[in-house]
């Protein structure tokens, strides 16, 4: 059974259709990437998932439950984090306040639940990106970008999610940050979480995958391995510059 299904989902804004009925599987263990252009599709598709969007037609399940419909903050807590394009991190809390806004319904049962709770996420974080520990109690606005996008990351991360998706997470930032991220990305499906991965720089995004899509004008046009995709000469000359 896959660990997230969508089936037949087609998304509007307005009188206009953004999503035109894709299926998308993502099977635990896995980092799944879904490639495609400005405006294709991509993160409409993640904010529809996460609940942010509603889907008009079409199905999203995870660990085999119906999740389309419900909203955002019981999504989240049923084990889906979302690092967001553009960080969207809270620039007057402190690190350490953003990452405890990543743990918002977790740890119910009781004070001492949610301290444990903490305790253990805050750990991971650190451990993944000891930067944030030296600077927790640092203003999230200050941070570098490559710092705030290492926030974002750890913010998803905060309630041990099954699923973590990714949107964009390399933009804006210098290479050597870019394979850093990438360094953690891979490190965190290791360490059991499966991840759906939004990125423009498709090789980055396709050497971490197993699995790829490619989304255009809202439909998937390619589903294959991520090295088929790295190979296919219509990927190459699209999203990875080569004639």
């Amino acid at each position: 059974m896959a660990l997230l299904e969508l089936r037949d989902i087609h998304i509007y804004y307005g009188g206009i259709q953004a999503v035109k009925g894709i299926d998308l599987t993502v099977d635990e263990g896995e980092v799944v990437t879904l490639i495609g252009g400005n405006g294709a599709g991509k993160t409409t598709t993640l904010k529809t998932i996460s609940g942010v969007k509603r889907p008009s037609h079409g199905t999203i399940t995870f660990q085999g439950a119906r999740i389309d419909g419900k909203p955002a903050h019981e999504i989240a807590g049923l084990g889906i984090g979302h690092a967001p394009e553009g960080r969207r991190i809270f620039g007057r809390m402190t690190v350490l306040e953003n990452l405890q806004m990543g743990l918002y319904g977790a740890g119910k049962g009781g004070r001492t639940t949610r301290r444990r709770v903490e305790h253990d996420a805050l750990a991971r974080v650190f451990a993944l990106f000891p930067i944030l520990k030296e600077r927790e109690m640092q203003l999230g606005g200050t941070l570098s970008g490559g710092q705030q996008q290492m926030l974002a990351i750890g913010r998803a991360l905060m309630t041990r999610p099954a699923l973590l998706m990714l949107d964009e997470p390399s933009m804006g930032l210098a290479p050597m940050l870019v394979e850093r991220i990438f360094d953690v990305v891979k490190e965190i499906n290791e360490q059991g979480t499966t991840i759906l991965l939004i990125e423009q720089n498709a090789s980055m995004a396709l050497n971490a995958a197993r699995r790829g899509y490619v989304i255009e004008s809202g439909s998937i046009v390619l589903e294959d391995s991520a090295a088929n995709l790295l190979h296919n000469d219509d990927v190459r000359k699209a999203y990875l510059g080569e004639e």
